[in-house]
């Protein structure tokens, strides 16, 4: 097993209990999580040695977000301590026709705050096999973009594998902000992690296929990844597909290619789902998993979606599923029959 590296924000995440409505409820149910330390979380699940890094206070707020990782066997040695605030998103999980809903107060946070001086990037990268890092980190602020190019470098420059799930957020930054930071951040990428709308939000990157016409088959995808590949030099470029009939009933696949092969998995059809929040990020981890594990791109593709598709029956942010579960689904189990 590897020592995989993910970077970002960790925040406090209150959300009504059930599918009650924020005007409604007098309780929130706490919870911790984010992009990059929800993949943390699911690499320890598998066995690797996951390390996150981040800046958090040193107040209690700070020490439970810490915990919350440490409890998973995620590692936090490289997690600086100062700064005032903890992140907070608010979540009200939709049913049916009632989407979910997120709401940001994240602004000042520790991470928002960190300069590159809070971390030793060689130390962090010393020995690692994968960093892996989202959009959302080089969003929450400039700073933080720097924080993250520097780790990027000291990734290359150790010869560590690193991967980007694209994953836009517009409640943090404009599509040409987004832009002027992430093309330049491309160049450290060997794995791009996007559906075609953050491709092109992020990227800039126009898809040839009409995916809003749904025209979604394979080959306009493939087009796609093709011209990704030769524009940003990635060694694999990997997409999931979701199809949203209803808050709480999903469809869901997933595709990769390495510029030879171009490789759809099987598809899921997810209902109900209980929590879809950190599907994409249980995907990123499982795809980490399996092209650090296995031995072809579509065992690889195959074990992320089925991980994925586990995360959506779980509440919380943290998948909390092992490989062994993973493997079970992704070889054909889907029945949720009783195991005993």
């Amino acid at each position: 097993m590897g020592k995989i590296v993910t970077m970002g924000e960790i925040m406090l995440r209150l959300s009504t209990p059930g599918q009650s409505r924020f005007v409604q409820t007098d309780t929130f149910d706490i919870n911790y999580g984010g992009g990059e330390a929800n993949v943390a979380v699911s690499c320890a699940n598998y066995g690797h040695e996951a390390y996150f890094v981040s800046k958090l206070p040193a107040h209690e707020i700070g020490q439970a977000a810490v915990n919350a990782l440490r409890r998973y066997g995620v590692h936090t040695d490289f997690v600086a301590r100062g700064g005032s605030r903890v992140g907070i998103y608010y979540l009200e999980t939709g049913a049916s026709m009632r989407p979910s809903k997120v709401i940001y107060d994240r602004a000042g946070s520790a991470i928002a705050e960190a300069r590159p001086e809070d971390f030793d990037f060689d130390a962090i990268m010393e020995g690692a096999d994968w960093f892996h890092w989202s959009g959302i980190t080089p969003a929450i602020s400039d700073a933080s973009a720097e924080c993250l190019r520097q780790a990027c470098i000291a990734a290359k420059k150790k010869g560590v594998t690193v991967s980007c799930d694209l994953n836009f957020r517009k409640k943090l930054w404009t599509s040409e902000k987004a832009q002027s930071v992430m093309k330049p951040l491309m160049q450290y990428v060997d794995v791009c992690i996007g559906n075609e709308e953050d491709a092109e939000l992020c990227l800039g990157f126009k898809p040839d296929a009409d995916v809003e016409g749904g025209n979604t088959e394979a080959e306009g995808y493939k087009g796609i990844f093709k011209g990704m590949m030769d524009t940003f030099g990635f060694k694999y470029v990997v997409s999931t597909l979701r199809e949203s009939l209803s808050a709480t009933h999903n469809g869901w696949k997933a595709m990769i290619y390495n510029g030879k092969d171009f490789y759809v998995s099987k598809h899921y059809d997810i209902n109900p789902i209980i929590d879809r929040v950190g599907g994409g990020d249980s995907f990123s981890g499982g795809i980490i998993h399996g092209l650090l594990t296995m031995d072809s791109q579509e065992e690889a593709l195959e074990f992320a979606v089925a991980a994925s598709a586990l995360k959506h029956t779980i509440p919380g942010d943290f998948n909390m599923v092992s490989a062994e579960e993973v493997a079970a689904l992704a070889g054909g189990s889907a029945n949720g029959r009783v195991q005993r």
